[in-house]
């Protein structure tokens, strides 16, 4: 039977005794609420006897510790164990919240985003030194011990991303070398040199244009593809159970992409010398009147074959910058598809821009040299 909340003094003689009675409930609080309030308002402290209380919920309980205000004590309300804990819930969520905190603006901001940048610049460092570390490892050990080398991938992977790789490779110096021999046979026409253009094709192309459009091109195919296939793995748990049956995820996984890459670029790169060399003699042949065996002849009487093992020489180094950046980034894929994108798309920015960067130092030693 519903009774409408109600409450009673005890004891009035010294502190007091506050008793309340009835069905504290949203119903049935009525004008109860408002004369608790104003019979604790003048006390010092609060002593309630909620024993005999038949029923309560949260908005009874809220309309007494609203009532006692900043007296409220917990320790000091007396009644049954499961309206002590409703008691006990209401007062922690009626807590006042702490003030949120002013956030940083201007120049504050900016020194926050800056110091940022400086820890993940100093952890990005301290986790690409740790992953060739480990890789140099794996890659001693296996020139100690060749039995350990898992030959099959090595080969599997040298066939994706090397002999798949060659149409597009050849397809792209091919027109680059053309471009070349168009540009040159222009600028050179106005100074009656345009002969020059079968030095300024070889030149280009063995030198620079065969090592760096494949490796971009490598940067974009096979640097994300070991990123999404390590991520996926990542996301899978396949590598920790690698781990835990003890075989090293850089055992099996990175250093054979590394090994793949290693031997396929070189190969590539003479492909994509020898299909840029043809897209320079079919422009200076049809527009210079210049046939194959005079183009031919000048590029090794004039340029020479050491152009070309200038070229070739960056090779190893784009390799392993490539696989080292799709699989480093494959490895720190998270557990959804956001971070696997995200690593992805990392893997292809990072490769090429370390790619340009390398070229530009590379061109800087050998013009210290005089190469």
């Amino acid at each position: 039977m519903e009774r409408p909340a109600d409450f009673t003094v005890r004891d009035a003689r010294h502190q007091g005794v506050i008793e309340l009675t009835g069905d504290w409930t949203a119903a049935l609080i009525g004008p109860a609420a408002s004369g608790l309030r104003d019979e604790l308002a003048g006390r010092s402290a609060v002593d309630l006897d909620l024993t005999k209380i038949g029923r309560m919920d949260t908005a009874g309980a809220y309309a007494v510790i609203q009532a006692s205000g900043d007296k409220f004590d917990a320790a000091r309300v007396k009644a049954r164990p499961e309206t002590q804990r409703l008691i006990e819930l209401v007062s922690h969520a009626a807590l006042p919240k702490p003030a949120p905190k002013a956030k940083p603006r201007g120049f504050h901001e900016l020194t926050i985003r800056i110091g940022k940048g400086v820890v993940d610049l100093a952890k990005e460092i301290f986790d690409t030194l740790v992953f060739a570390g480990h890789l140099l490892v794996v890659l001693f050990r296996a020139i100690l011990n060749p039995s350990r080398i898992r030959w099959a991938a090595c080969v599997s992977l040298a066939e994706r991303a090397g002999l798949d790789a060659i149409p597009i490779v050849a397809t792209t110096t091919f027109f680059i070398g053309a471009v070349v021999g168009l540009l040159g046979a222009n600028m050179l026409r106005q100074f009656g040199a345009e002969v020059f253009a079968v030095e300024l094709i070889g030149i280009a192309v063995l030198r620079e244009f065969n090592i760096l459009i494949t490796a971009v091109l490598l940067a974009g195919r096979s640097a994300s593809s070991f990123a999404a296939e390590l991520g996926s793995m990542k996301m899978n748990q396949e590598i920790d159970a690698m781990k835990v049956m003890g075989v090293d995820p850089f055992e099996a996984l990175v250093f054979p992409r590394f090994a793949a890459l290693l031997f396929t670029i070189p190969l590539l790169t003479f492909v994509a010398t020898l299909a840029g060399l043809a897209g320079g003699l079919l422009v200076t042949w049809s527009v210079l009147n210049l046939g194959p065996s005079f183009f031919l002849q000048r590029i090794v009487d004039n340029v020479g074959i050491n152009q070309f093992w200038i070229g070739l020489s960056k090779a190893p180094v784009m390799a392993a910058v490539i696989a080292g950046i799709g699989c480093r980034q494959g490895l720190e894929v998270g557990g959804d598809v956001e971070s696997l994108g995200r690593r992805v798309t990392a893997a292809v920015v990072h490769a090429i821009f370390a790619i340009i960067l390398i070229d530009a130092v590379f061109a800087l030693v050998y013009m210290e040299f005089d190469i």
